[in-house]
């Protein structure tokens, strides 16, 4: 379960590391060519959920690394599944169809968080 754990969660950090440090750097116009969404929602919300993202991806490896507050692990990967479902109805409300991503990382940070509660 511990390998099974290190391995989603890291996946899971690395794709929000990545993602989550984009969104607080580009501008708007650099972020259109792979976030379609980004007219829609204001910048500050952007970067927002940008840092919400790394912050995210921190708790998922960090806490279980230190053995300081464990159970955010847990919440940082419920947190994830939480977002994704908010960003499944933002795809498809925008006439963006291509939620397959999304899915694929509600299941992944689902099945992190199951894996979390080894850590508790």
């Amino acid at each position: 379960m511990t390998v099974a754990y290190w391995i989603a969660a890291s996946l899971l950090a690395l794709f929000y590391l990545y993602g989550g440090g984009v969104k607080v750097v580009r501008s708007r116009d650099r972020l259109r060519p792979m976030m379609a969404w980004v007219d829609r929602v204001p910048l500050p919300a952007v970067r927002a959920i940008g840092v919400l993202e790394v912050l995210g991806a921190l708790g998922l490896v960090l806490p279980p690394l230190t053995g300081v507050a464990p159970w955010l692990a847990l919440a940082a990967a419920v947190g994830f599944v939480v977002l994704q479902f908010g960003a499944i109805p933002v795809h498809l409300t925008g006439g963006d169809r291509r939620v397959a991503l999304n899915v694929a990382l509600v299941v992944v940070a689902a099945v992190t968080a199951w894996l979390a509660t080894v850590w508790l």
